[in-house]
């Protein structure tokens, strides 16, 4: 387009004569023009932006969303992590200490001051952060337990007797067990109806499967006992006993002297119980213990992992 041209007529020299801007309209005309061109290049700018997708901006939003993706499984896989580490810290403290006659780690020890958080909806700079701070917190729990297991095990070859007759093993071999029935805690009576505290575990098994003794001891009874029907108890001696319920035949007497894994009779379905089982109990100074605590002979990881899991079924007491 053309660049208009302006002219005035002059009454004294009776010409026209040519009208130039002044720097002032030059100045702002040029203003106008590059005013005008920002809006357009920003007007561009968002509408490519906001309307074309472009090949590279979609791979970085896929890649933005895996990361993401990622993020929250490393999360739930390092819960999981911490939930196995509560697990073995509880195992630790309320049996392996107990039975080594040694201190319990304290929290603040165990933890060094590092809190274990529960993670809401997070973004995923927040999020990795507090990964990063679960993944400090998992670091210090398996160094600790780690030295614990090192002390436990210095303390276990200087007591080999006392640990021959801890109970430590199941009743009923993993191969003949159907179902871990219930576990050590509140459950509701499967014939009153009411809520009771269950002092043992019961073991779903068909009537006849061998039972073993699970620690060296003495037999201290070997009888009909009232709702236990045929029952087993066995001394073990450093404050400890163990009691086999509802069994079908009792092959030990009381007095007689048994190893861990010997058999001492055989599952059943008697005195108070609504199918067949073995009910388990172990007793420190006669107070009774969860024995899911005392499977560290026979069970790897996987299988103590499952056995908890089962034990919380509060909906298959048999006794």
């Amino acid at each position: 387009m053309s660049k208009k041209v302006y002219y005035r007529y002059n009454e004294k020299s009776g010409s026209y004569e040519r009208v130039y801007p002044s720097r002032r309209s030059r100045w702002l005309a040029a203003l106008g023009h590059l005013i005008v061109s920002l809006a357009l290049g920003a007007s561009v700018f968002f509408v490519l932006n906001g309307v074309i997708d472009l090949p590279k901006e979609r791979m970085l939003r896929a890649e933005n969303r895996e990361l993401s993706d990622q993020l929250e499984l490393l999360n739930a896989r390092m819960d999981a992590a911490h939930e196995v580490m509560s697990d073995l810290a509880d195992r630790d403290n309320n049996f392996y200490r107990v039975m080594m006659q040694a201190d319990r780690i304290s929290d603040t020890k165990r933890y060094a001051g590092l809190e274990r958080s529960m993670l809401g909806a997070l973004s995923d700079k927040s999020l990795a952060t507090a990964l990063n701070d679960k993944m400090n917190l998992l670091e210090r729990e398996i160094v600790v337990q780690s030295q614990s297991f090192d002390e436990l095990r210095r303390l276990a070859l200087s007591r080999a007797d006392r640990l021959s007759h801890i109970p430590a093993i199941q009743p009923v071999s993993e191969v003949h067990l159907k179902q871990m029935a219930s576990g050590y805690g509140l459950r509701v009576d499967p014939i009153y109806g009411t809520v009771k505290m269950h002092e043992g575990m019961d073991f779903a098994c068909d009537i006849g499967t061998p039972v073993y003794a699970t620690g060296n001891g003495t037999v201290s009874a070997a009888d009909w006992h009232s709702g236990y029907g045929n029952r087993i108890d066995i001394d073990h001696g450093f404050g400890y006993l163990t009691r086999y319920a509802h069994l079908s035949k009792i092959i030990v007497t009381p007095g007689q002297q048994v190893k861990r894994g010997d058999l001492i009779g055989y599952s059943g379905d008697t005195g108070k119980s609504t199918g067949p089982h073995v009910h388990y109990e172990v007793r420190l100074k006669n107070v009774p213990q969860n024995p899911v605590n005392y499977y560290f002979y026979d069970l790897t990881p996987e299988e103590y992992a499952a056995m908890i899991e089962h034990a919380e079924n509060a909906g298959h007491v048999m006794d």
